[in-house]
């Protein structure tokens, strides 16, 4: 099966290891940079986040849509705010201007804290049961060739049509909770986790698989790493080491405290869980980012070199995974050193074993 490489372009070139001071909200000629760069390197779509005091994705993905012709873009979106349909033919507009290279990625929400930043105060249950509802107008809004009525929990419409359909916008959708595997399975073309043993990879793609066969549905799976990559092995890991102790280090001078504190959403104390057997696992999981960060997003890597890194991402293809979801901590500079380094490596490696599938562990 083909491998898929997904990218990232916040709204800055920061991350966690760079203080939190900045002079502006977005940067735009980094965001342009962001998306030409990863063009170049090979990236089949970059992710463009959200948060509830952050730049809009879709008019960030717009915007990066419009200086670049190949790349494909997976705008995070949060349902609950915007009515379905509306969002709906929005998504299918900007896919069709940009040629067909949109994506959405389904985030429900798990800070309640965070929803409240938005005028939302419902409980998870509720938004996930929201969630399942309001991709159920979506689809139809996509695929419905005569108006249609809709009578849900949280949603009815009257008469409903979009007179703009994608071709294919895929969806995809994240969470370790079973609320969340329920809704997946039902609605995501690609369930997306965070970087996690191999064994629990193996897990959770068996529970979404299983979820899914009820619906008659075989999503694909994305992994979403920090890769840290070096010359050697001893310089690939003295680098995570020195992000652990930058990171700990901003955190104790912003009085931010996070470890030992547990995490609000399932997925975020899966990886603390990982964490806790130490900050290498399985060939090269590096856990330090999340045990130091309190496990928030994307926080969990692999460590090595180009070799090693590009070894340990076939593993992962083994067990079903089809998208790897790859940012560093210095933004801009590590997409290129990906592109160059660690996308064709990973894709000689894929090739091979789909010429030899005996050879899988899975």
């Amino acid at each position: 099966m083909p491998v898929n490489f997904i990218g990232y372009i916040g709204f800055v070139d920061t991350s966690e290891i760079h203080a939190a001071v900045r002079e502006r909200a977005i940067d735009r000629d980094y965001v342009e940079a962001a998306a030409k760069a990863q063009e170049a390197g090979g990236f089949d779509r970059v992710l463009i986040p959200f948060g509830s005091t952050s730049p809009e994705s879709l008019i960030v993905a717009a915007h990066a849509a419009a200086h670049t012709s190949r790349l494909g873009f997976l705008i995070a979106h949060r349902p609950g705010f915007t009515a379905p349909t509306i969002a709906a033919r929005q998504l299918a507009t900007l896919d069709a201007l940009s040629g067909g290279r949109m994506a959405v990625h389904i985030i429900t929400g798990g800070a309640d804290e965070e929803m409240a930043r938005d005028g939302d105060e419902s409980t998870k249950s509720v938004r996930y049961a929201r969630t399942d509802d309001y991709l159920t107008v979506l689809r139809q809004e996509w695929t419905a060739a005569q108006p249609f009525d809709h009578d849900g929990p949280f949603y009815r419409v009257r008469q409903g049509f979009s007179a703009i359909k994608p071709t294919n916008l895929p969806v995809f959708f994240g969470g370790s909770s079973d609320e969340a595997i329920e809704v997946s399975g039902r609605h995501a073309d690609v369930y997306a986790l965070w970087g996690e043993t191999q064994a629990q990879v193996r897990e959770v793609v068996a529970r979404v698989r299983h979820a899914a066969l009820r619906h008659n549905r075989r999503p694909g799976f994305s992994l979403s790493l920090r890769p840290v990559v070096a010359d050697t092995e001893e310089a690939a890991w003295k680098k995570a080491g020195e992000i652990v102790e930058r990171v700990r280090d901003l955190r104790a001078t912003a009085g931010v405290r996070t470890e030992g504190h547990a995490p609000v959403n399932a997925g975020s104390q899966r990886l603390l869980d990982t964490a806790a057997q130490g900050y290498r696992v399985d060939k090269c999981l590096w856990t330090g980012l999340a045990a130091v960060g309190g496990a928030q997003g994307n926080s969990t890597g692999l460590v090595g070199t180009p070799d090693q890194v590009a070894d340990a991402m076939l593993d992962y293809y083994d067990l079903g995974i089809d998208h790897f979801l790859i940012r560093g901590f210095e933004p801009l500079a590590d997409s290129i050193v990906y592109g160059r380094e660690l996308l064709p490596r990973v894709r000689a490696l894929v090739a091979a074993r789909d010429v030899q599938p005996n050879a899988a562990v899975a």
